[in-house]
């Protein structure tokens, strides 16, 4: 394993390959520790009559090498430390290359290796170069056939990208399969899998007739478990040509659920692989939140079939073009199926706790970044959430008809193409008057916009004059910023609660307006403004800013009471836990002032009762406080302990407060029969909270909460319940614990879990636990989803633990990743990314958290974690 930092790679010295691949021949001869490849590509020279051809390789053995058929000799062409190159290979040639690779001892998950003895692919960003070797980059596109073959017993399903197109027996027990995919591709795209399964069938018929075969592969016994991953994807192809009018172009469409991987899902071309985690489910063994994430990954992965597959990224500074849309794509799918409300809650809470932590640290980067060293550590929460929301601006700026008038310019003009973040504006400019040029910048400046709001109101004149002010602070390698063009959804209300038709400027009248803040200070003015308006800024979260205004707390609680955008309602109630906490904080307190609590626990109560009659799932988020990482990113030299200490006194308030309320809602019981709906999914979530609550309360309501974990019909109830009983410091966790090992003990997937709710607890036995946990035979290292259910768990959803002032959180995470890099380079550094925010804290944690970063850093580890290692240790700008 190589491990030197890293050289940065340049967006300004992209340059074209200067040769195309014209098809691909691949032929496989599958054997766990000997697989064979056959490589023939027909070439042509496009570029430079001198250029030699380089080929990206990496843990190959080179069997031949043959031009035209000719064998090459050792002058002709050289291994180099990443690739081949051969000197003079000619204009027009068909060029064969066979190599011998281990697929068994592949621990790092990338080309091709083994899960639960079926062979299996991931090559995305770079892993084909690990199968043979091949120009292993986005931009170059070709259509593949494949012939697969091996053992028929060990492995009776062989499975490629496209259409299936021959198959049968070898003799001596072995048989092959043959797959044509007629849609130019790059290799990223490119996938295998050969083993035994069972298999969930369906059936899609496209809007022009068109019959598709839907398969869905998964563990003996499990089909079943699939059947939710069958209706999303249906759903996900019918909304897809319903909303953005694009058909299905395959014969067949094809889902592989494997346990090891260290993603989520891969697009690959008519042949997904899943993390089984993202397809497996049922109401005994999957939460709310995971059929929930299903129907999303199945739709995302689907819908890159034209914003990834059918179009692609130029080079790798391109990647939000297919991951930042296709997450918008999927946001809006879910949105459709699901609470628009709800989901758009959710979504803000994530680029809240995630990709805002990114922005503020040592790892921000821009959108599209113009430098990066290792590509897999570009698969970030700034590429995808917030590359969404750069796609959500977009659309409310042009307006919904030359947003779609855009998008099918887009997808007519670079069908079979690799495009770039220009490409994909230019396509919307003829069919608006704006000026797109200056949104491009969204894509090339790091951080999250700081938005100050200051409202003036002239009785005499009626109208309402608006300041918006934004600030940029520097982030790694932009140390100035220039103002962002800013899209701010804006209504104003009266004292009453009734919202006022205004005009902007001298425009129409209008009960909402949007406004453009393109300078770093502008001003708006609204007209025919009655009385002293209390404005609600930023609907709908339209742009992803952190917004201050000069809101009092009583009429930011009036605004929570009457505002009809329900994210804005939610928003209210947010600012004033959020202040409460943090201004308790600020002043060295323990709990803040009383009066503005009961005022704010009032508030709370009258939009809970309100909405829980109609929506529980917002009832249930209207009971969500900020997070002690959502705190931490506003407290200069934070102190997670301090923070938490004031949070769980709001916790423990809100709960005695609305208790009669909180057990009115647990006092109905849930049906015993399973409904994976969105609305009984509400009712679920709703009652999670308030044992969440409740368990605030110690041991005030430890019977009622055993009870529910007793009781429990579905694992969503199950683990909301031992969740709230993680809360309670007695020996009831550890009695539930027991009980649910015992019954749950030959389930991974479920296991996990188990690991998850122990490593996200605040308790006084954590680090004991923590430490059984790590040793336990189960706790297999080689298996992300079991490393990532403890060490995530632990480092990303319990800060209070990882940031604990002796350090002792920060040895452990460290530790652990110099055990798991050897196995998992790309696990190891995802692994590092937990150190990110170690510059917000107090001066004894900074201390601590750079002493393991610079213990990591003088380890030998991998290029994917001194990536990210050395990027958190730079000074910063």
């Amino acid at each position: 394993m190589r491990t030197e930092t890293p050289p940065p790679v340049r967006l300004s010295e992209y340059r074209p390959f200067p040769f195309r691949i014209e098809q691909v021949r691949l032929l496989f001869r599958l054997d766990p520790t000997d697989t064979h490849v056959v490589s023939e590509l027909s070439i042509r020279r496009t570029g430079d009559a001198d250029a030699p051809l380089r080929l990206d390789g990496e843990k190959l053995t080179l069997k031949a090498i043959r031009i035209n058929g000719q064998a090459l000799s050792d002058q002709d062409y050289a291994i180099e430390s990443e690739g081949l190159v051969v000197f003079r290979p000619g204009d027009v040639f068909t060029l064969e290359i066979e190599t011998e690779i281990s697929p068994e001892a592949n621990t790092e998950l990338s080309g091709l290796y083994i899960s639960s003895n079926r062979f299996c692919t991931q090559c995305e960003a770079e892993g084909f170069r690990r199968i043979t070797y091949y120009p292993d980059r986005p931009d170059v596109l070709a259509p593949f056939f494949v012939r697969i073959e091996a053992d028929k017993a060990k492995y009776p399903y062989l499975l490629s990208n496209g259409n299936p197109s021959g198959g049968g027996d070898l003799g001596d027990g072995r048989h092959f399969a043959e797959w044509t995919d007629p849609y130019p591709k790059p290799s990223y795209l490119f996938a295998l899998v050969g083993g035994e399964f069972d298999v969930l069938e369906g059936n899609f018929t496209t809007f022009s007739g068109k019959p598709v075969k839907l398969s869905i592969f998964v563990e003996h016994g499990d089909a079943p478990r699939a059947e939710y991953a069958m209706r999303s994807l249906k759903a996900a192809m019918s909304w897809d040509e319903d909303v953005f009018g694009r058909e299905y172009d395959l014969d067949v469409f094809q889902i592989v659920a494997v346990r090891d991987f260290n993603f989520g899902a891969m697009e690959n071309k008519g042949l997904n692989i899943f993390n089984s985690a993202y397809v497996l489910a049922d109401g005994k063994t999957a939460t709310d939140a995971d059929f929930e994430a299903i129907e999303s990954i199945v739709a995302h992965e689907y819908f890159h079939n034209w914003t990834g597959n059918r179009i692609t990224c130029r080079d790798w500074f391109q990647l939000c073009l297919k991951e930042g849309l296709t997450v918008y794509r999927d946001q809006e799918f879910t949105k459709a199926m699901r609470s628009p409300a709800v989901a758009r809650i959710k979504e803000v809470i994530r680029l809240r706790t995630r990709q805002f932590a990114e922005d503020a640290g040592p790892l921000a980067h821009s959108v599209r970044p113009d430098t990066y060293a290792r590509i897999d550590n570009l698969y970030t929460a700034t590429v995808y959430e917030k590359g969404a929301e750069l796609i959500r601006m977009l659309r409310l700026i042009v307006g919904d008809e030359a947003f779609f008038a855009g998008m099918n310019r887009y997808f007519d003009a670079f069908d079979g193409a690799a495009a770039t973040i220009e490409d994909f504006i230019a396509s919307f400019q003829p069919s608006t008057d704006q000026d797109l040029s200056a949104f491009a910048l969204w894509y090339a400046q790091a951080g999250t916009p700081a938005v100050r709001a200051k409202g003036d109101y002239n009785p005499a004149a009626r109208t309402w004059r608006l300041t918006l002010t934004q600030t940029l602070q520097p982030t790694p390698g932009q140390p100035t910023k220039s103002p962002l063009r800013i899209p701010v959804r804006v209504a104003l209300f009266d004292v009453n609660g009734a919202k006022m038709d205004t005009r902007l400027s001298d425009g129409p009248a209008a009960s909402e307006h949007v406004v453009l803040l393109e300078k770093g200070s502008s001003q708006f003015t609204f007209n025919d403004v009655a009385s002293a308006p209390r404005p609600s800024l930023n609907r709908g979260f339209s742009a992803p800013i952190r917004l201050a205004d000069d809101l009092s707390e009583p009429e930011r609680a009036s605004l929570a009471g009457f505002d009809d955008d329900a994210f804005a309602q939610w928003e209210a109630l947010q600012t004033i836990a959020r202040a409460l906490i943090l201004d308790a904080v600020r002043g060295g307190a323990r709990e803040p002032d009383q009066e503005r609590l009961n005022s704010f626990v009032q508030a709370l109560r009258h939009s809970v009762t309100r909405a829980k009659q109609n929506d529980a799932a917002y009832a249930a988020l209207l009971l969500y406080l900020p997070t002690v990482g959502e705190l931490i990113l506003d407290v200069r030299e934070a102190d997670p302990s301090a923070i938490h200490v004031v949070r769980t006194h709001v916790r423990r308030t809100v709960a005695r407060s609305l208790e009669d309320l909180l057990l009115s809602v647990l006092d109905k019981n849930e049906p015993t029969a399973f409904d994976a709906s969105a609305r009984a999914a509400g009712r679920r979530s709703l009652r999670a909270s308030a044992l969440s609550l409740l368990s605030s309360l110690g041991d005030r309501h430890e019977g009622l909460v055993a009870q529910a974990y007793r009781s429990a019909s579905t694992m969503t109830e199950t683990l909301a319940a031992l969740t709230a009983l993680s809360n309670i410091e007695s020996d009831a966790f550890d009695i539930a614990l027991r009980d649910f090992e015992s019954r749950w003990k030959a389930s991974p997937l479920v296991m996990d879990k188990w690991y998850g709710v122990q490593a996200m607890a605040v308790r006084d036995d954590l680090r004991e636990r923590l430490q059984r946990l790590l040793e336990r035979a189960d706790y297999d290292l080689r298996n992300p989803n079991r490393v990532r259910s403890l060490a995530a768990s632990f480092s990303m959803s319990n800060p209070v633990a990882f940031h604990t002032a002796d350090g002792w959180g920060y040895r452990f995470i460290a530790d652990l990743i110099l055990r798991v890099d050897p196995l998992n380079p790309a696990l190891s550094a995802r692994l590092c990314t937990a150190f990110e925010s170690w510059r917000s804290f107090n001066a004894s944690r900074r201390e601590k958290a750079k002493a393991e970063l610079v213990r990591l850093s003088e380890a030998g580890l991998s290029r994917n974690a001194l990536d990210i290692i050395g990027r958190a240790l730079a000074e910063p700008a």
